[in-house]
């Protein structure tokens, strides 16, 4: 059953030097059970895709009126774009839909104890007493690692380390058994031991509840574990998308590419890595046709810096936009 629409999500910004494009006229759907990963670099416009399925992008945010966002849940379908309210928006807002932040010193409230902002969550949004909110809040303390979770339920954000507050923000937004996990960058602060136990800790999740997950992440090594689909994103554009079989082992899009290339060779430890050339424009500097032609080896002059590539789909669920890209064979039976 498909949990999440997106259609046609375009957003900018509106700042003293003009409107900002952030997000392009992008689509993708996720089905229940499913983890999508999203990757690109920095300033790809994955948070920013992330955000604006909850409406969380400030005040300056502007959508096109073509955006649809629908979340599809048990009691029918819901128009996230027609939320207006701070009450409408508790529909999605830590209930149906729950986001693990990159940020987790920024995300907690600095006064406020980490079980007392646990425990709201669960009574807003669930019919628990507070009795059974602090036992689940601490049993999720202690899945996602946290050693001694009732002392640190009684404790401030200030006083646990970065990788212990990412872990307790994992822990609040996997509580409350969202219909839509958005995990940005989750693993980011957490040694390798901690990742694999988030990481089974979510796939658990997923088989127990049919929970879907938009995973945010530069580390493709980590989506290799972890997704079903691969978006790959650039300046605001999904330029790839496929099963991450077909992302790791087939890319087509000269990005894609470029991403894996940058990986280490296990294989070769003494190989020096190949990054991506180039950098990311600014978006007040968006180039015109395809956003990576600036950066790209295959680039075709006087083609890729004019159009906009279409969407090419080459079968079993693998599409790219890119003119390098030969268009498959149609066979007549």
């Amino acid at each position: 059953m498909t949990l999440l629409k997106v259609e046609n999500l375009t957003l900018g910004f509106d700042t003293d030097e003009g409107r900002i494009i952030a997000i392009d006229d992008i689509s993708f759907e996720l089905e229940s059970g499913e983890v999508m990963g999203l990757v690109g670099e920095s300033g790809s416009g994955k948070s920013v895709t992330a955000k604006s399925l909850m409406k969380l992008n400030p005040d300056n945010a502007v959508y096109d009126p073509s955006t649809r966002i629908t979340l599809t849940l048990d009691d029918g379908d819901v128009d996230v774009m027609s939320l207006r309210t701070a009450r409408e928006m508790q529909v999605v807002r830590g209930g149906a839909v729950s986001m693990i932040f990159q940020e987790p010193m920024a995300s907690f409230a600095p006064a406020i104890s980490i079980g007392d902002q646990m425990t709201e969550q669960l009574l807003l949004h669930s019919s628990m007493s507070k009795r059974e909110a602090t036992e689940l809040s601490i049993e999720m303390l202690n899945h996602v690692g946290i050693s001694d979770a009732p002392s640190r339920f009684n404790q401030y954000a200030f006083e646990l380390s970065g990788g212990m507050r990412q872990r307790a923000m994992i822990a609040m937004a996997l509580s409350t058994k969202p219909k839509l996990l958005i995990a940005d960058e989750p693993t980011t602060a957490l040694d390798v031991t901690i990742q694999a136990q988030v990481i089974d800790l979510m796939k658990d999740l997923v088989a127990e509840y049919g929970m879907g997950i938009i995973f945010i992440t530069h580390d493709l090594g980590v989506i290799a574990q972890t997704a079903d689909r691969v978006a790959v994103m650039y300046l605001g554009k999904i330029v790839e998308t496929g099963t991450v079989r077909q992302i790791i082992r087939s890319p087509k899009h000269p990005y894609t590419k470029g991403l894996l290339n940058a990986l280490p060779d296990l294989n070769d430890l003494g190989a020096p890595l190949t990054p991506v050339a180039g950098d990311i424009p600014s978006p007040l500097e968006r180039p015109p046709g395809c956003v990576f032609n600036t950066r790209c080896p295959e680039v075709i002059e006087g083609r890729c810096d004019a159009a906009l590539p279409e969407v090419t789909d080459l079968g079993a669920g693998h599409h790219v936009s890119c003119f390098a890209v030969p268009q498959p064979v149609e066979t007549s039976v």
